[in-house]
């Protein structure tokens, strides 16, 4: 008499297949998906009579888990404090420095990210970004990324301005 039975190893591997397929299944969904935009927020802003032809301007930065801001220069100086989460940041022309501590002489230099390389900048840390340095910044975690962005930037050209690395 045969048994109805089928042998352990016949129904692990059918159960495995199952899994499989369920899960190739679900990324295959969310595989077209983009990640959510990065955002920012105007916070405040004026024209300083010290600094004629530019903006002084407070943003907030929120990038979204796996979001991103593209690579991009700033057409005046900037500085980014990240205020939760981490970010991949990463250079394509100039060098900027991770700061951690307050402004006040006191800050140490944590790590120098240079063209090329790509560092991360916690919660925290901060930098200041020049003219001429092209840069993108992402966050591979799971939560958001929140950073506040003081800067001087010429008032007659857009906050950001797109590059090519």
């Amino acid at each position: 008499m045969k048994s109805s039975w089928t042998s352990p190893p016949v129904v692990v591997v059918a159960v495995l297949a199952a899994v499989a397929c369920a899960l190739f299944a679900a990324s295959a969904r969310t595989a077209g998906r983009a990640a959510p935009p990065a955002t920012r927020i105007d916070l405040a802003s004026g024209l300083p009579a010290f600094a004629p032809g530019y903006q002084l301007s407070l943003k907030r930065a929120l990038i979204p888990p796996k979001g991103a801001f593209p690579p991009h220069r700033h057409p005046g100086m900037q500085l980014a404090y990240v205020q939760a989460g981490t970010i991949r940041y990463t250079v394509y022309r100039g060098q900027v420095r991770v700061y951690r501590g307050n402004a006040d002489g006191s800050q140490k230099v944590v790590r120098t990210i240079s063209h090329g390389q790509t560092g991360s900048i916690h919660a925290g840390e901060w930098i200041v970004e020049a003219p001429g340095l092209w840069h993108a910044a992402a966050n591979p975690g799971t939560k958001q990324v929140v950073i506040l962005v003081p800067s001087l930037l010429r008032a007659t050209q857009p906050g950001t301005i797109p590059v090519k690395p």
